[in-house]
């Protein structure tokens, strides 16, 4: 499917202006409707929908001002650009008090308009994009539903939903941070355990010689250390579910007694010889390939057989990138409840164009680090992590979006201009025809 092209309204009563400005666009691609009498403006917001509007200040009968007012009563989230000669600039920023988005100084090149407004154009399509993310996300969370918009993600959240009524074991598998257990908690809540316990268990972070007595309890005496009896998560989760996260770590000897709680749903405690009944629904997670453990000897066939009655693949991030533009804005809102924070246009493409080898847990990580350190509100690349930046340099940027990437990164970090000059090898002059040409 084509993508449509940007639409642009440029209103001025100087034809000559006009029309230079209507060629001028349209060489990078915009559609323009070109209006030499301001008069008509109405007519035609009612007839279409501008991204962007380029408005005179100084016109006749109608001046920018009362131009800008019909505007921004009938298309609302039009991008208003004011256009004005060197000696009215005051009157145009008092037009941005009164809702203009930015203004354009009288005279201007080709070279500086085309640059001008792609800034304008990929800083309205953000906020555009924004508004539809904030909707979007607000449905998804209203529903209590994992943010997705990937089709594998839902297919498999589709068969995780189905099941989870039934007390059929299920294996969850996905690299790192790819969310198993969000979709391990998914499942409990739509089951009919959903008001019992939900206990996790990361089974590679608790020492082999305590797993069991963590797992199934212990009494009094049963070791050293063991002052008084004590619940295992099993028995906690009584009723409910228990998620063991990273199953493919456990020892031959804890296999073979979680074997025989998914068998005869019976267990003792350490150190006692009470048998204890439990009713458990049982949720596992990997990230380890669990047929190559097969393979290899290092997980038992059967227990590997109870524990995949069902098997959820969760894709990994990479495969997902439809739902980073999501993440950004979920973990944004989640994180900054207090004050609004953006991100500059810069920092999304670079945000977008990463492999996100740490999977959505990374994500968010650079998300909060990135809000911590935006201390104006708004999200600038040096606030991202300098590999993530490199990354992005290397692969997703154009020469020329990487050289003003560079630049732009050196000037907020040199003293003065000279400096800057001379990190990036370039005399002054060239650097201030750079910092024109880029909009720095």
């Amino acid at each position: 499917m084509q993508q449509q092209k940007p639409k642009v309204l440029v209103v001025d009563d100087e034809k000559n202006i006009l029309n230079t400005i209507g060629i001028c666009l349209e060489s990078i691609g915009i559609d323009v409707t070109l209006c030499p009498k301001p008069q008509e403006v109405l007519q035609l917001l009612q007839e279409y929908v501008f991204d962007i509007a380029f408005v005179d200040l100084k016109m006749s009968p109608m001046d920018g001002i009362e131009i800008l007012t019909e505007i921004k009563q009938y298309s609302p989230n039009t991008t208003i650009i004011i256009m004005t000669a060197h000696g009215s600039v005051d009157t145009a920023v008092a037009a941005i008090k009164k809702g203009a988005d930015d203004y354009l100084q009288k005279p201007f090149d080709f070279e500086e308009l085309k640059l001008f407004t792609q800034k304008v154009l990929a800083h309205h399509q953000l906020i555009h994009e924004v508004t539809e993310l904030r909707e979007e996300l607000a449905l998804m969370q209203g529903s209590g539903e994992i943010i997705t918009r990937n089709r594998a993600l839902i297919e498999q959240l589709d068969i995780a939903a189905r099941v989870a009524e039934s007390a059929i074991s299920i294996l969850v598998e996905g690299e790192s941070g790819t969310g198993k257990e969000l979709v391990a908690h998914y499942i409990h809540q739509k089951s009919n355990r959903a008001d019992k316990p939900f206990v996790k268990v990361n089974c590679a972070a608790i020492p082999e010689q305590l797993l069991e007595s963590e797992l199934f309890g212990h009494v009094r005496g049963a070791f050293t250390g063991a002052l008084k009896d004590r619940q295992g998560r099993f028995e906690m989760a009584d009723g409910g579910t228990i998620f063991l996260d990273e199953i493919g770590e456990l020892s031959s000897s804890i296999q073979s007694k979680l074997l025989r709680v998914l068998q005869t749903k019976d267990f003792e405690r350490v150190g006692e010889n009470i048998t204890r009944k439990v009713d458990v629904r049982v949720i596992s997670a990997t990230n380890r390939n669990l047929d190559e453990a097969l393979k290899e000897g290092n997980f038992r066939e059967d227990l590997f057989y109870r524990l995949n009655g069902v098997r959820i693949k969760l894709p990994s991030l990479r495969e997902r990138p439809e739902d980073v533009p999501l993440l950004i804005h979920h973990f944004l809102e989640k994180i900054s409840k207090d004050r609004d924070i953006i991100i500059s246009p810069e920092a999304d493409k670079i945000l977008k164009a990463y492999r996100w080898s740490g999977n959505v847990r990374e994500l968010e990580n650079v998300i909060e680090r990135a809000a911590l350190l935006a201390s104006n509100g708004v999200i600038e690349p040096v606030h991202l992590p300098e590999e993530i930046c490199n990354a992005s340099a290397t692969k997703a940027l154009s020469l020329e979006e990487a050289e003003k990437f560079q630049i732009k990164k050196v000037l907020q970090i040199a003293k003065d201009y000279d400096e800057a000059a001379t990190i990036l090898g370039i005399d002054r002059a060239t650097l201030w025809k750079k910092r024109k040409k880029f909009n720095l």
